[in-house]
């Protein structure tokens, strides 16, 4: 059963919410599969997955939705001291604690708009406020940023973190995207088929992947195994390296004595302006995808390497095994939808 947790669990390292075989179903669907969880005092926790959701009937927990939830025919405002008319707070506290929670969010001067007049991230801001205003022990995020546009967004993220740690509260934020998770979590739980896969902060789940989903699903990255693994690392288990860690050189340039080293062709280039990602086809069978920065070369330049033979090299340190048991039943469609998205 979820608990958000007593007053006195603000100490470091003490559990806000503690989740202890969550299941929950729709029809013949499997959403959470028995999830076992604590999410930390003060800290910003991110759920991460394809899809899924928390429970929002938490005791002391409010929730910020991705479409808002405004009240179109009251101000600003009264948008924001709703809940706590709901719970009979007086008047003069109301005016304070209103006023205190817009002049955190900067909207003190669009108190009397309604929210039909506001930006989408001002809006955004006012469900923030609605929600802070009530000043819960845990704040549930559901795709709180998903209906503004990518600029805007990044903007958001950097504000909500910022709050946050002003606040030092418990923020449970659900996601889908990877870099909204990367960019302000504390820690963060990569959720598969209705099951954690991997618990930890974004550093540990991005270069330490433990399984195929986790390496796939956040950020890019590639996967070998067979003959291909055998013949690069001398074992037969899979294993990932982030694209980012390999070096696209010439075919007649050698590896050093830490590097692994594979030659291909390369299939496909895309140019996206700050970098270029190169897909390149094996000799020894399979693919790997390769991330450089477009450093001093112009877009002409980097799409004529498209049908060149090349050499790729990468540290050993960047290899991550991962066993059969590790893969999962939705390892092998994983990698090949991330590689279909990366072209």
């Amino acid at each position: 059963m979820p608990q958000a947790a007593p007053a006195g669990a603000a100490e470091a390292g003490a559990a806000a919410v503690r989740l202890e075989g969550i299941r929950k179903t729709f029809g013949d669907v499997v959403a959470v599969a028995g999830v076992d969880l604590d999410v930390k005092a003060g800290e910003f926790f991110s759920l991460l997955g394809p899809s899924g959701r928390l429970p929002a009937y938490l005791r002391d927990v409010n929730t910020v939705f991705q479409d808002y939830a405004l009240f179109p025919h009251m101000t600003v405002g009264a948008n924001v001291e709703y809940g706590l008319m709901v719970k009979r707070i007086g008047r003069a506290e109301r005016r304070t604690r209103v006023h205190d929670a817009l002049q955190m969010m900067r909207l003190e001067r669009l108190d009397r708009r309604k929210p039909g007049e506001l930006s989408g991230g001002q809006r955004q801001r006012v469900a923030l406020a609605r929600a802070l205003v009530n000043q819960p022990r845990v704040l549930l995020l559901d795709e709180p940023l998903g209906a503004l546009d990518l600029k805007l967004r990044q903007q958001m993220q950097i504000e909500l973190k910022g709050i946050q740690e002003r606040l030092r509260m418990t923020f449970i934020y659900v996601t889908h995207d990877q870099e909204e998770a990367l960019t302000m979590s504390d820690r963060m739980a990569v959720m598969n088929q209705g099951r954690v896969e991997q618990v930890g902060s974004p550093a540990e789940v991005y270069e330490q992947p433990s399984t195929s989903f986790v390496a796939g699903f956040v950020g890019a990255s590639n996967v070998l195994s067979g003959a291909a693994a055998r013949s690069i690392t001398g074992q037969d288990l899979a294993f990932t390296v982030r694209p980012e860690k390999i070096r696209l050189a010439s075919i007649e340039e050698r590896a050093l004595p830490d590097e692994c080293t594979a030659t291909g062709r390369v299939r496909e280039v895309v140019y996206v302006g700050a970098f270029t990602r190169y897909i390149v086809d094996l000799d020894l069978g399979g693919e790997l995808v390769v991330l450089q920065q477009n450093l001093t070369m112009s877009s002409m330049e980097v799409l004529e390497a498209r049908g060149r033979a090349v050499r790729l090299l990468w540290n050993r340190q960047h290899n991550r095994t991962i066993t059969e048991a590790e893969r999962g039943p939705a390892a092998a469609q994983n990698e090949k939808t991330q590689l279909e998205g990366e072209g």
